[in-house]
């Protein structure tokens, strides 16, 4: 059954706006929603709403989630998404958001005027790993710093703190790893891509999303790997500002 938890339970975010388009930001796996809040200075036509998972946060009570779909059913149940609104999701949050999307278009519910996703292959395609979430807690650190950075030599030498984020980080692979994509038509979204091109993720799996979507994608790259924002902030933010102000 659909849950009751708050809006505000959901939802770390900058004051409302009535004239401002509301941005929803899904952060990638055992990621801290408050890196993605900060960028609301940077975003000044934008509301900014970063979504906070179960187990996360203000919710450290909560179960994790355990799919993706559940997760999909949990937030709409939970989020109006009433007002005129865009989705940006980084990794693994690029997948939820989309699901999300997704899940909107079959409920007949209002749709994102843009949906942006960033360092993901497009969903169709199959997955490179399907183990990291199984391994023992330093092996999936390593390994998730080898593969993607964006782990501090700190964490990975703190027993402490590595301990406080493994659990998290590990449920958000689970999620990713498990995940099983379903055909569908494609989405009456548009529909841009970002990417550092020092990723992973090669320039074919993102141009594959065009699949998913009845309009042209854009794609945009930057410099960096697969936390290009992190030292291109400012760039990637205009970037992201001149996507939201396009008419569509």
């Amino acid at each position: 059954m659909p849950t009751t938890t708050p809006v505000r339970s959901w939802l770390l975010g900058t004051p409302s706006r009535a004239d401002a388009l509301q941005l929803y930001c899904f952060p990638h796996a055992g990621g801290n929603p408050v890196e993605y809040l900060r960028w609301a200075a940077q975003l000044p036509d934008a509301e900014l709403h970063i979504v906070q998972l179960p187990g996360r946060g203000s919710r450290h009570q909560e179960p994790h989630a355990t799919s993706i779909d559940r997760l999909v059913t949990d937030f709409l149940a939970d989020v109006p998404l009433a007002r005129p609104y865009a989705f940006f999701g980084h990794s693994l949050g690029a997948l939820i958001a989309y699901e999300v999307t997704r899940a909107l278009r079959d409920a007949g519910r209002r749709l994102p005027q843009d949906l942006i996703v960033s360092a993901f292959p497009a969903p169709h395609l199959p997955r490179s790993t399907r183990h990291l979430h199984t391994l023992p807690d330093d092996q999936l650190l390593q390994a998730v710093a080898r593969r993607h950075g964006g782990i501090p030599r700190e964490i990975l030498g703190s027993p402490q703190i590595r301990a406080l984020i493994v659990n998290p980080l590990r449920s958000d692979l689970r999620l990713a790893e498990t995940h099983h994509h379903r055909p569908c038509t494609p989405l009456p979204v548009p529909l841009t891509v970002f990417a550092g091109n020092g990723d992973r993720v090669s320039q074919g799996q993102l141009a594959a999303w065009q699949q998913h979507t009845i309009e042209p994608i854009t794609v945009r790259s930057f410099p960096g790997d697969h936390f290009y924002f992190r030292d291109h902030e400012t760039q990637v933010l205009n970037t992201l500002n001149d996507a939201l102000r396009s008419p569509q």
